[in-house]
């Protein structure tokens, strides 16, 4: 695979082209090659003029090494061994960047460090890129950041253009910018492009995003899509907002709108549910960094709080943002447990109140069956409130997608949410009632839909604390 950064000097301009050499930390007239576990990077520059300066990289994976350290998925025996990790833009040529051109992506340079902080007519082309993911994915990804994107989709055979185009392109982004931007910008943007990286995604990716996407990525509009393609696990996605605040499932409304943005419109009306229940102890089940649970602190109805996350980093932070250890008095209202609603709980038993907010469509699909007997037949609370996204009102997007989030697993229509919530009601002895969170389709629903679950033998009063 090849990258080329390409800077120009205009004539007025005090420093010639050539000094990209020192940004680079690579000198022109030298070839410089380094092994890297998966291959060897090798760069180069075909061009070196005052006027224009090429810089080359070409990272050359070797197969057969790769092919001994893949494992096949599920389905896929020959994907070790067929593949296009070689040959597409993706992990592999971001990691590549990080080796060879490390110290560019700091921004420091002794000889030139006027040039380092000055942005620069920059050019970078890659002839293939791996961009799986909804249409216009480079321009949504490159063009708020300022770069003029070109794009030009490769054919799955030249010669027989009918067979369709396979899910890469040319890639041609120009702009006035910093180096280490452009570096930064592509380190983070084309494993998101790939949706996929070659190596194992743990806790250190966080750090990565948080020190790559600095001063850029908090104000990208696509800054949702990025997280979750680039970090792949919903917890991972969490731990990122202490860098990123705005980092949501949902894209805040502009200040002009005088309404709640949808997630913050979606809680309070969970915890007036909860509050109209007459529940005093409450399970916030999914409780993430304990939002909904700061609210329904503020309301001294709810005596008992239990706040449950597979995340322990989640619960971490949901310590802090509800200010357990500088206020003991709430750690007698407030308990927060590390578990998962896969498996039977018995410390989940005896509740007035559960609450499920966006988290049945983050389970694997074969898990739900085992989390409903969980929750309804084994946990028992009074009264259950789930939401989940509608699917039918995906349509209604700007930018129509199948999944709003990359960590989901599914997405039920309205029908398809009736259907399981009636049947579970009706095997553990609840009744159902529904409504909808958020603007309403007068085709497609509210965006946001809810299921109220009560069980047929609860007392009038509510509550059996």
């Amino acid at each position: 695979m090849l990258l080329t950064l390409t800077a120009i000097s205009p004539q007025e301009a005090a420093w010639p082209a050539t000094d990209l050499g020192y940004l680079l930390f690579k000198h022109p007239d030298r070839v410089f090659t380094r092994a890297l576990p998966f291959g060897t990077a090798t760069v180069f520059y075909p061009e070196a003029s005052a006027g224009r300066n090429v810089a080359a990289l070409v990272l050359e994976v070797d197969p057969v090494a790769l092919s001994r350290r893949e494992q096949p998925r599920e389905g896929r025996p020959l994907e070790p061994y067929v593949n296009d990790r070689p040959y597409a833009a993706g992990s592999f040529l971001a990691v590549a960047l990080r080796e060879v051109f490390g110290t560019a992506m700091t921004g420091r340079s002794p000889h030139r460090p006027e040039l380092a902080d000055t942005p620069i007519e920059l050019t970078a082309e890659l002839p293939c890129v791996a961009a799986r993911g909804p249409d216009g994915l480079p321009r949504r990804l490159f063009e708020p950041l300022g770069y003029r994107v070109e794009t030009a989709p490769i054919p799955l055979d030249p010669l027989y253009p009918e067979w369709g185009e396979r899910p890469y392109v040319h890639l041609r982004l120009s702009a006035t910018v910093r180096l280490r931007d452009l570096l930064a910008h592509l380190y983070v943007l084309l494993p998101v492009m790939d949706g996929r990286k070659h190596y194992f995604v743990g806790q250190e990716e966080v750090e990565k995003l948080r020190r790559h996407g600095a001063g850029w990525l908090d104000a990208h509009p696509e800054r949702e899509l990025i997280a979750g393609r680039f970090l792949r696990f919903r917890e991972l996605v969490r731990q990122a907002t202490d860098a990123f605040p705005s980092l949501d499932e949902e894209t805040a409304a502009p200040p002009s709108d005088p309404r709640p943005r949808l997630h913050d419109e979606r809680l309070d009306r969970v915890a007036a549910l909860l509050r109209d229940s007459g529940a005093r102890r409450v399970l916030d089940l999914g409780c993430g960094e304990g939002r909904l649970l700061r609210r329904l602190l503020a309301e001294a109805q709810f005596r008992e709080l239990v706040g449950l996350d597979i995340s322990a980093r989640a619960l971490e932070i949901a310590a802090e943002r509800l200010h357990l250890q500088e206020r003991p008095e709430l750690r007698e209202r407030v308990t927060l447990l590390h578990g998962s609603l896969a498996y039977p709980d018995s410390r989940l038993r005896g509740y007035d109140a559960a609450a499920l907010v966006e988290v049945i469509e983050h389970l694997e699909p074969h898990r739900l069956d085992a989390m409903t007997q969980n929750l309804f037949g084994h946990a028992r609370p009074d009264v259950v409130v789930v939401t989940t996204p509608n699917r039918e009102y995906n349509a209604v997007f700007e930018q129509p997608q199948t999944l709003r989030h990359v960590d989901h697993r599914f997405e039920w229509t309205r029908a398809e949410f009736q259907a399981w919530a009636q049947a579970a009601a009706g095997q553990y002895g609840y009744r159902v009632r529904f409504e909808g969170i958020g603007d309403e389709h007068p085709d497609y629903g509210a965006v946001t839909q809810v299921g109220v679950f009560e069980q047929t033998s609860r007392s009038p009063s509510g509550g059996s604390g």
